[in-house]
Order: C-alpha cells, then sequence, then structure tokens
C-alpha cells in the first residue's frame, strides 16, 4: 500500500539518518556519554513516531479493507503481532 504522506515520512527518515550520523560522530569524537545517549534517545522517539504512522496508515488502509472484503482475521492477527513488536 502507498503512504499518503510518503514525501513527509521520506523527510523524517532522512533527518533521522542525520541525527544517527550525528551520533556516530559524537562517539568517534569521544563526547559526553549523557550527551550521546540523549540523542540516542531522540531517534528513538523520531522512528516510534514514524513507525506508529506507517502502523495507523496499515491499520485505516490494508486492514480495513480486509476487513471489509473478507472478515480480515489474518490480517488482524497481523496486526496485533506487530503492536506486540513494537512494545517491546
Amino acid at each position: 500500500m502507498e503512504q499518503p504522506e510518503k514525501k513527509a515520512l521520506i523527510n523524517r527518515l532522512r533527518r533521522i539518518e542525520g541525527q544517527t550520523g550525528g551520533v556516530r560522530t559524537m562517539v568517534e569524537t569521544d563526547r559526553y556519554c549523557v550527551d550521546i545517549l540523549t540523542q540516542i534517545s531522540a531517534i528513538k522517539s523520531a522512528l516510534d513516531g514514524v513507525a506508529i504512522e506507517i502502523l495507523s496508515n496499515h491499520a485505516s488502509g490494508c486492514v480495513r479493507n480486509a476487513i471489509q472484503n473478507n472478515g480480515g482475521e489474518a490480517e488482524i492477527n497481523e496486526l496485533l503481532g506487530l503492536m506486540r513488536k513494537m512494545i517491546r
């Protein structure tokens, strides 16, 4: 399924790539551990935001269509499995 806000998601992912490069540089230059961990936390939050957006699009698109067409039992189970993975 195509993501409705694909351009915005790609921009967010590019920013995250920049942040991870920044963390690598911080490690290479022996920056203060707390600063590095703060940046890692920000990256994790940003990735979670992207994941939630994609998960929301999946639920409102693919899963909804499957429920309307064939009951969507397999897709609901798949969605629940994804949610379990995300909250670990």
